[in-house]
């Protein structure tokens, strides 16, 4: 059973056939998704959705659809990646609309202490396009510590941090 997750201003929850809209406004964003392998079309964004249910049940965990408590809305997921042959991550997104407010940042906070907490999990790293400001931004109030550089499959080069268990 995969855990929902609550924090002040987020309910972090299973992935699910309701969060699609979310998903698709994200990923046929050309801004919003461009660093994560976007714009796709709405038949790949399907498949996106059912990857990030899947990995829950294929590896024992994934990502969380970030859901707003104000208004029960989806913005966004946060969680833990792992793609065939690439090492364990953390990663994010927020819709545009909802950026800026600190949302990322909370959520990957919750989602850390689940690691540490329940996965039992020694080390979380994460990594990201070179380009991916924000994404560096969040890493930095997260703590990130720069380990080293990898290239990984796709051929990219990656800074590669390792994100203490928040206090």
């Amino acid at each position: 059973m995969i855990p929902t997750i609550e924090t002040e201003r987020l309910r972090l929850t299973p992935p699910n056939s309701n969060c699609f809209d979310v998903y698709e406004r994200f990923y046929t964003d050309l801004e919003a998704s461009r660093m994560y392998g976007g714009p796709i079309d709405r038949e790949r964004v399907w498949s996106r959705l059912k990857a990030d249910l899947g990995s829950w049940h294929l590896l024992g965990f994934g990502v969380w659809a970030i859901q707003l408590k104000s208004d029960n809305s989806y913005v966004g997921t946060c969680g833990f990646w792992q793609g065939k042959d690439w090492p364990k991550e953390l990663t994010w997104w927020v819709i545009p609309e909802a950026r800026g407010q600190g949302i990322a940042t909370e959520a990957s906070k919750a989602t850390l202490l689940h690691a540490y907490n329940k996965f039992k999990w020694v080390k979380v790293e994460t990594y990201m396009n070179d380009e991916n400001i924000a994404a560096h931004s969040v890493v930095k109030k997260l703590g990130g510590n720069k380990t080293g550089r990898r290239k990984f499959n796709d051929g990219l080069s990656r800074d590669v941090y390792e994100l203490p268990k928040p206090s």
